[in-house]
């Protein structure tokens, strides 16, 4: 193959050639004989897809030769329903994941040489993405201790500089969340130019007392923008659908730069379809939050160390190192998560499972725990 030009290489943006790239979570097959596998790597549903939105899919598709709505005013239009009228559809931006929300806000907002600030163990993205726009990634880091956020010191990193702040609550990977009286505090003290990225997509398994969404301050703070998808209640991961909500004229600026046909045409009716399954997003925090008991249970039997969770999985400190964990829970015919590069070194992360998954786990771990002594 013939080598490019220098010329070429010249035009290469150097941001864009440090190799920092996305890697989601594994899945394993059996190497043994009649073993069943299980993925708790990816913070999936653990009961699968909504009905409504597998039937919505079988409806639609005989239309697959047609293009999909050039818009997402149908998906607004149902996601105004879903918030009771508490926000206005030129509030709402759908789009192709969570993910690509992300992407589009930092697009919108960011200029070479601009400064993201982040609170690591964080997801990913956000400093790749960052990253990619030529900005500079601050870390915050969150409190060690129990991973709260760091709001004096997230105050003392803003300069002129900050364009856009990135929270998540329940944070991922490590479950802990945001409080009412620390996320006032900061949005009061930090400049009406700067951005907040409040990525919620967990919010349906929070139930903590002091949890607080973005849904109660968008009216105030006009710099607020929400992130939510439809992978984790609703069981369409593999269909990439997500939306934002903010300030009726962010909504505006952003969502001209929205491509056309951007979701596609199951993903759309699938999203519009899971949005009224009540009885399966009830089932499925159900199923979470009685399965965060017996797994509590099982892992404080066994002196399993772990973070108190909001979400859908456990951020552990595994009793070997990560990868002999992760590889060990892999012979057993288990998939999770190392997550040092989400800035949690030598920790794991453990999705929720049914229960049968999540007694496959607690066998395994009990196997590890005689493997060890011996």
């Amino acid at each position: 193959m013939k080598t490019i030009s220098k010329s070429i290489k010249s035009l290469f943006k150097p941001y864009l050639t440090v190799k920092n790239g996305y890697k989601g979570g594994k899945g394993i097959s059996s190497t043994k004989e009649n073993q069943k596998t299980y993925k708790l790597s990816s913070n999936e549903n653990p009961i699968g897809t909504s009905p409504r939105a597998l039937q919505a899919i079988k409806n639609a598709l005989n239309d697959l030769h047609l293009y999909p709505d050039a818009t997402d005013i149908r998906l607004r239009e149902e996601l105004v329903k879903s918030y009771n009228y508490q926000l206005d559809i030129n509030q709402f931006i759908c789009a192709s994941s969570g993910s690509e929300l992300i992407d589009l806000i930092i697009r919108a907002f960011i200029r070479e040489g601009d400064e993201v600030i982040v609170s690591t163990p964080c997801f990913v993205p956000y400093k790749m993405f960052s990253t990619w726009s030529g900005a500079t990634v601050i870390d915050v880091p969150l409190i060690k201790e129990n991973y709260a956020l760091d709001v004096n010191n997230i105050i003392n990193a803003v300069t002129n500089k900050t364009r856009i702040i990135f929270l998540t609550s329940p944070n991922n990977p490590t479950g802990s969340y945001i409080s009412k009286n620390k996320f006032e505090s900061l949005m009061q003290q930090l400049p009406p130019n700067v951005v907040v990225v409040f990525d919620e997509v967990y919010w349906h398994f929070a139930d903590a007392e002091n949890y607080v969404r973005a849904l109660n301050y968008v009216s105030k703070y006009p710099n607020l923008i929400a992130i939510n998808s439809f992978s984790k209640t609703y069981g369409l991961a593999s269909l990439r659908v997500g939306y934002s909500y903010m300030n009726i004229e962010v909504a505006a600026y952003l969502r001209q730069i929205c491509k056309p046909f951007l979701i596609t045409k199951l993903s759309l009716e699938a999203a519009i379809a899971s949005l009224t399954d009540f009885s399966f997003i009830k089932q499925t925090v159900d199923t979470i939050q009685s399965e965060k008991i017996y797994l509590e249970e099982q892992f404080d039997k066994l002196g399993i160390q772990y973070y108190p969770t909001q979400a859908n999985f456990y951020l552990i400190t595994p009793p070997t190192t990560s990868n002999e964990f992760v590889h060990f829970l892999a012979q057993e015919g288990i998939a999770i998560r190392p997550v040092d590069n989400f800035g949690a070194v030598g920790k794991v992360r453990i999705s929720i499972g049914t229960r049968d998954a999540n007694e496959a786990l607690v066998k395994a771990l009990k196997k590890l725990k005689i493997v060890s002594l011996n």
